[in-house]
């Protein structure tokens, strides 16, 4: 009878916390807080949808009074003269030209500085130096640019005398210094990623901390430092008041650093900020250049994007 008894009792039904019941109250505020932060993410991409629809529209205006082969193969950029040319060639060369020399400075130091910092400072020595080195990031670039135009330069023009007030080679150097915090501080989370088991493996083999830096946690960390690199390459090709203040406002098709040149950022500055008329060809034209210059920042993005891919380890 016992043993029959014991067969028939129901299962005690499981008791549920009143923390874990069902709340109509807490399940509405947890779909409005979903919702909340849907909408914060559809906002960038939004943002970015309307950035590209205007540049387009705005372009295709601009190139019904100008054409395509003269605006990509024309050597000569006066669009406020009344003889009009809209060769964005030398916009393109100031561009490049500088920020080839602030990826120059910004690759070597940037990276050295991670290699330091994941493989060789202490934690205490880490703890003080990234952080100071990361509030460089937060310096507006007007101050860069000043710093560029009555420091750097003037420095440089005691080393090279012919050196005019307003060259690339300043603002490129002063643009390599603020890129540097971007590039050191995303390599060296990547290095720090990279397990211990691997430098471990390789004091065993008897290698040194350099040896280990640069031939086993640098190229197991080659994706995330590619990401750095490209980061620094779009933060270059970006950049505005650095090159508007010390670089000129000329365009001048010349890829020597030694002379003035505009970029498409500094043009897009100088024209937005004159007195041309909404609407005519010549305030169109600053479309024209950004979009150009989206273009070169999303052709460096999918370089990066396919190297990362192709090199990256998983552990």
């Amino acid at each position: 009878m016992i043993m029959a008894s014991q067969v028939l009792q129901k299962p005690a039904e499981p008791t549920i916390s009143a923390r874990l019941a069902k709340n109509v109250r807490r399940h509405v505020l947890e779909r409005v807080i979903e919702f909340i932060l849907m909408l914060a993410a559809l906002s960038a991409v939004a943002t970015t949808i309307s950035i590209v629809v205007i540049l387009l529209y705005e372009s295709f205006t601009f190139f019904e009074h100008v054409s395509l082969w003269d605006f990509l193969t024309d050597t000569q950029w006066t669009p406020l003269f009344e003889n009009a040319h809209y060769g964005i060639l030398p916009l393109v060369s100031g561009t490049l030209t500088t920020s080839a020399i602030a990826l120059a400075v910004a690759i070597p130091l940037g990276t050295i500085g991670a290699i330091y910092l994941s493989e060789f400072a202490s934690h205490r020595t880490r703890e003080i130096v990234k952080p100071i080195l990361e509030l460089l990031i937060g310096v507006p670039t007007v101050v860069f640019g000043y710093f560029a135009l009555l420091f750097v330069t003037p420095l440089l023009q005691r080393i090279f005398p012919e050196l005019p007030g307003f060259n690339m080679l300043g603002p490129g150097i002063v643009m390599g210094i603020m890129i540097i915090p971007y590039i050191s501080s995303m390599a060296e989370d990547a290095m720090r990623s990279v397990p211990m088991s691997m430098r471990e493996g390789s004091y065993a083999m008897g290698a040194t901390r350099f040896q280990t830096a640069i031939r086993v946690v640098a190229p197991a960390a080659i994706s995330g430092i590619i990401a750095a690199y490209i980061l620094g390459i779009s933060r270059a090709v970006g950049e505005t008041m650095v090159v508007a203040l010390a670089a000129g406002q000329q365009p001048n098709l010349t890829f020597n650093p030694m002379e003035s040149a505009a970029t498409i950022t500094a043009y897009i500055v100088q024209v937005a900020m004159g007195d041309l008329p909404h609407g005519s060809v010549g305030y169109q034209s600053i479309f024209a250049a950004g979009l150009v210059l989206m273009l070169m920042t999303l052709t460096f993005n999918i370089i990066g994007h396919i190297t990362r891919k192709k090199f990256r380890e998983t552990y």
